[in-house]
């Protein structure tokens, strides 16, 4: 009878500590949400360009930029007041304006393309998903098998 009551103060002492955790944690995360809907940074759209690089538009601070971005380096193209106009129409703008541009850009580093796979199947090339070539892609396991397979 005695284990009894040592086990009920016990859960009750972990239910009332859980309970203040959880208090505190709704009290101190109330007061971050009005932080949260003024960014300082609002992204607006990204386009990827290979598979490390992309443009990307943001605003800032009541001005739009244009970002060239790698896996090594962040570049601003080009740096405009925020328009008015839909975010769609002004990156397909931005972004014929850049290309249409003739003036040299400083260099961005361009990665190293992916070699080019084909399906042995069909014959086509393959389509590089986001996990391709890591530990949780399927992908990556038949090949190790495949290769354990040869090996024998």
């Amino acid at each position: 009878m005695d284990t009894l009551f040592v086990a009920l103060r016990v859960l009750l002492s972990l239910a009332a500590v859980v309970g203040l955790l959880w208090f505190l944690q709704r009290r101190i995360s109330k007061g971050t949400q009005s932080t949260r809907a003024t960014k300082l940074v609002n992204v607006v759209t990204r386009q990827s360009l290979a598979q490390k690089a992309s443009v990307v538009v943001i605003d800032m601070e009541g001005k739009r930029f244009l970002l060239g971005v790698t896996e090594h380096s962040v570049t601003v193209l080009d740096a405009t007041e925020l328009p008015v106009i839909d975010t769609a129409a002004a990156f397909e703008s931005a972004l014929a304006e850049v290309e249409a541009t003739p003036t040299p850009r400083k260099s961005v580093a361009t990665p190293i393309p992916f070699p080019q796979q084909f399906d042995p199947r069909t014959g086509l090339p393959r389509k590089l998903g986001a996990l391709d070539g890591s530990i949780l892609s399927l992908s990556t396991w038949k090949r190790a098998a495949v290769a354990l397979r040869s090996s024998r």
